[in-house]
């Protein structure tokens, strides 16, 4: 504001950035009279309300002397995102309940005016203090700390997004504390994805009469993944050696499942930003595998019952262990070799006609024939060779797949690769290997969390589409939702 001659002039004014308010939002006024408002500021109130907002107000200050020219107001700094009026009530979730794990995403609203934090209810201050502040809830339940994404907007509200996961088998448990903390008084309805979301309907009426919206398992997935990309550079990477030569050349070079040979591969940026096509492997209890072209033109090409699911019932079966994370840290200190029939095993050494290395697996378990062998076995070393037998099946698959779809990026994710980055190495080698270093396994920071997330960006309406999938019809549908 500057003063002429008695005459004042408003040269800008932005209000606030109180997301409760459209009007403060508006494209910025031109300079008005002296000591006259718009009429939409004088109707409302907002100056008042101005005054008590908890942003600074943005005035341009300038300085004048009688040897030099006044100088002229700088650039006002961007409006925020208008907020959505009609937006659901707070708190927003989003849900993908799946055959082994739970995935739940929350927003956390970082700008609240005044009147929202008045009319914020003890309830849903405490179910915001109780998730944003805890990284464990009971023995399963659990908050990625590393995964939070600050700055994500949503119809336009300015938060952060927290990550929780929690066994499907504990989802009654989840309801008795959605219940003790009052949700059910909040929220009637979440969106939700994953087979559960069918399974446990009438549980969630029942227990906190809440309603499941349920959306498509691949829908979801790829908005998730695409979304998240968007907001996070660092969200794709792969594993390669340094030199990215492969680690296993020569009959003289070190096993390529051994400790050893994978101790050299380093995690490395990948460039995401011109996706298309790619093909998506989803992981979960079973695998799915997807040709994305775009946003909304994809389809399912393959997938297998071979997944995360059968690597931990075979671990819980052979070895004893009872977690997810029990069996991967059994893997990490074991030896497939002693499990796995190797091509030296039947050749005596390399399969040289075909460039076959001796050191690779010809039959998973085939040395468990042997009443001997079976005796001295470790546990560490059947969790290792079970890894080895469900990684190299994918890997195959995907391989096969990409080919023939003549696709050049593959990219993984789901919960098996979760705290996992012996199976992302292992299906970096084996990718590596059955496409001749053609193709490259890449992977994404969120890994399991993208179905929640469509889930949560369907609260948006700007990210509502119809998909239009070469391959949607109900069988496929239905083949998606068996693979989880």
């Amino acid at each position: 504001m500057t003063q002429q001659t008695g005459v004042i002039t408003i040269h800008q004014m932005r209000l606030h950035r109180c997301e409760g308010c459209l009007a403060a939002c508006r494209p910025e006024r031109r300079a008005t009279p002296s000591y006259e408002l718009p009429r939409s500021l004088s109707k409302c109130g907002l100056l008042k309300r101005a005054r008590r907002s908890p942003y600074k107000t943005l005035v341009a200050r300038a300085t004048r002397t009688d040897n030099m020219a006044e100088p002229s107001p700088p650039a006002p700094p961007a409006l925020p995102t208008p907020p959505d009026n009609n937006a659901p009530p707070m708190p927003w979730f989003g849900m993908d309940i799946g055959g082994t794990l739970t995935k739940l995403v929350y927003f956390e609203p970082k700008e609240n005016n005044r009147r929202e934090l008045d009319k914020e209810t003890e309830v849903l201050k405490n179910i915001r203090r109780y998730l944003t502040r805890n990284s464990a809830y009971g023995k399963t339940g659990r908050r990625d700390v590393h995964l939070q994404m600050e700055n994500v907007t949503i119809r336009g509200r300015r938060g952060c997004l927290h990550f929780i996961r929690f066994p499907t088998s504990e989802v009654g448990a989840f309801l008795q504390l959605a219940r003790s903390k009052g949700m059910a008084d909040l929220v009637n309805t979440i969106y939700a994805t994953g087979g559960g979301a069918y399974k446990f309907e009438d549980d969630f009426k029942k227990e906190v009469n809440m309603r499941l919206s349920k959306l498509d398992e691949l829908d979801a997935l790829i908005a998730g993944v695409l979304f998240v990309d968007s907001m996070n550079a660092q969200e794709c990477y792969y594993w390669a050696p340094p030199n990215e030569e492969p680690v296993h050349q020569h009959a003289t070079d070190t096993p390529p499942y051994s400790a050893e040979a994978l101790s050299v591969y380093v995690r490395k940026p990948f460039d995401f930003s011109s996706p298309y096509p790619f093909m998506l492997v989803n992981i979960g209890s079973g695998v799915s595998m997807l040709v994305v072209n775009g946003p909304s033109d994809y389809y399912r090409v393959s997938g297998t019952s071979l997944g995360g699911g059968t690597f931990l019932g075979l671990c819980c079966l052979l070895t004893g262990c009872s977690s997810f994370e029990e069996a991967i840290a059994l893997a990490a200190s074991g030896d497939n070799t002693t499990v796995d029939k190797l091509v030296r095993d039947i050749y005596g050494g390399d399969y040289a006609r075909f460039g076959l290395p001796g050191d690779l697996v010809a039959s998973s378990f085939g040395q468990m024939c042997s009443a001997e062998r079976r005796g001295a076995v470790s546990r560490e070393d059947l969790a290792r060779a079970t890894l080895v037998t469900i990684t190299n099946n994918i890997g195959s698959i995907a391989r096969l797949c990409a080919s023939n779809e003549n696709i050049q990026r593959v990219v993984f994710c789901g919960n098996f690769l979760r705290v996992n980055p012996l199976s992302m190495k292992l299906l970096s080698y084996a990718m590596s290997y059955w496409s001749r270093g053609a193709l490259k396994a890449l992977f994404l920071e969120h890994e399991g969390y993208f179905g929640a997330v469509g889930c949560l960006l369907h609260l948006d309406s700007n990210h509502r589409r119809e998909n239009v999938s070469r391959h949607s019809s109900p069988s496929n549908i239905e083949a998606s939702r068996a693979d989880r």
